[in-house]
């Protein structure tokens, strides 16, 4: 019984910190393949997100836009260069599109 109810509040503790971190931009950043081609204040193989929030600035829509291409990928945005499909969920999709946009 002690065992059951030590695995029961350790599974509830887990369960209540997901979702603090689901919105972290910046820990949802690192844990996803974004910052393999991304990096926030400098061009590796796609743009600076710093420069991505700057583009983006005040266009009506851009957090729903943003949130799509980092779901389902796009291309010809910001050269030839392809962004692929990334393994987030719509919500985290756009979580980080919030926190990019946020970027200054």
């Amino acid at each position: 019984m002690k065992n059951t109810l030590f695995s029961l509040l350790a599974l509830t503790a887990a369960l209540a910190v997901q979702p603090a971190m689901a919105d972290d931009g910046p820990t949802l950043f690192k844990s996803k393949p974004c910052a393999a081609c991304h990096s926030i204040d400098s061009k590796l193989v796609g743009p600076a997100l710093k420069d991505v929030a700057a583009k983006n600035a005040g266009v009506a829509g851009a957090a729903d836009t943003l949130a799509k291409h980092i779901k389902n990928g796009t291309q010809g945005n910001w050269g030839a260069m392809p962004m692929p499909a990334n393994p987030v969920t719509d919500e985290e999709a756009k979580t980080l599109a919030n926190w990019v946009l946020s970027l200054k």
